[in-house]
């Protein structure tokens, strides 16, 4: 097969097969992502992520500003699931210069972090149903994340990119009135997660169109280094807040979500949505004990205007993002900016296993393969 000639329009190979250009502004590539597919008529050859038109530098800015100044641009690493980014980098800065942060801000994190991880679900599960046809149940899930966004704003002031936490605690404490706010949404939000099964998740055709599309063994799961609901629709069993407990998530009790076939066969795209609908499910349990048990307290521990950690002092802080693993690495240099600062995410770790798993897909099915995993644009380039 010779090299393709690239333009605007589809690509005719000697073969007859087609190769064109899914994206870079695609409705169903979930952010500014092209996918370039060899296609046989309706059935792919291969499907390859093209990346790298959405990268912002953010991490190279984190070595040109100081420690407190790049907490604002942690929130552009995820915009959908910004509370994560805010912790993992808060968590490796503390890390790194022997902080330890109040109970109250601990918890408050918790609470802002788990409404965050609702929101995010709200997008992923609702953008999916959109996906493949089913307009409605976006309108519903978008409807009640306007209540969320409510919610936040009264606690950081802001509804999308937050700045909410700082290094060593928080930016502001709960106002006077919300924590009852909180219990109230929830008592809200559980009847109609029951009446958004009733709308999508149970819906024959739906279900059709993701049991048994593109499953995911665990052993792929694990090789291909899959993380969050991705990975745990697959069968792993592994949560970073029950495994490796951080902050204050060894004081709650949930359970962890994992994909057996509820549908289909495990791994598939329906175990891929289905962990997402269960998560909203366990993230309201972690919040209303968080909101019920939050300690009095101060918000902020004692930390220094001018951060300056010794040459060869790094850290690694790793959170249980809506998306999976969010690491941060920072490495000193013995300046007031990091010599190196790196993120792990889960949007691009699961762009890896996109390629190897299209061939013999219909191109709808990529689509849904797509939809399933969650994956945000910004979280991959960076």
């Amino acid at each position: 097969m010779s090299e393709p000639t690239f333009s605007p329009a589809t690509v005719t190979l000697e073969d007859g097969k087609m190769l064109l250009n899914m994206g870079p502004q695609h409705p169903s590539t979930h952010g500014v992502i092209n996918f370039l597919v060899e296609t046989d008529g309706e059935v792919i050859d291969r499907a390859i992520p093209e990346v790298g038109y959405l990268h912002r530098g953010i991490e190279k800015i984190g070595e040109l500003v100081g420690y407190h100044a790049f907490m604002p641009y942690t929130d552009r690493v995820d915009y959908l699931a910004a509370m994560f980014a805010n912790e993992s980098y808060a968590m490796a800065i503390e890390k790194l210069i022997g902080v330890e942060v109040p109970r109250r801000a601990l918890y408050l994190r918790a609470i802002a972090c788990e409404i965050n991880r609702i929101a995010s679900h709200f997008v992923g599960t609702g953008t999916m149903p959109m996906d493949m046809g089913a307009f409605t149940p976006f309108t519903h899930w978008i409807r009640e994340r306007e209540y969320l966004n409510d919610i936040v704003e009264e606690l950081c002031g802001a509804r999308l990119t937050y700045n909410y936490l700082r290094i060593g605690g928080v930016s502001a404490d709960m106002p006077v009135g919300l924590d009852k706010k909180i219990l109230a949404y929830l008592d809200h939000l559980e009847p109609i997660l029951a009446e958004f099964d009733r709308l999508i998740s149970g819906n024959e055709i739906y279900i059709r169109r993701l049991a048994n599309i593109v499953p995911i063994t665990a052993a792929e799961a694990i090789d291909y280094g899959l993380a969050g609901p991705n990975l745990r629709a697959s069968g792993v069993d592994w949560d970073l807040r029950r495994d490796v407990p951080y902050s204050v998530y060894k004081e709650f009790s949930f359970d962890v979500p994992i994909g057996r076939g509820k549908c289909g066969v495990a791994g598939d795209c329906y175990d891929r949505y289905w962990v997402r609908i269960e998560e909203i499910r366990q993230s309201i349990r972690i919040l209303r004990q968080a909101v019920n048990g939050i300690p009095e307290g101060e918000l902020t521990a004692k930390v220094p205007k001018k951060i300056k950690p010794p040459a060869g002092r790094d850290a690694y802080a790793r959170v249980e993002s809506a998306r999976g693993e969010l690491g941060c690495y920072v490495a000193a240099d013995g300046s007031e900016k990091p010599g190196r600062l790196k993120f792990r995410t889960g949007s691009f770790s699961a762009m890896a296993i996109i390629e190897d798993k299209s061939p013999g897909l219909m191109i709808a099915d990529l689509v849904a393969f797509i939809a399933s995993l969650d994956v945000v644009a910004p979280e991959v380039d960076r």
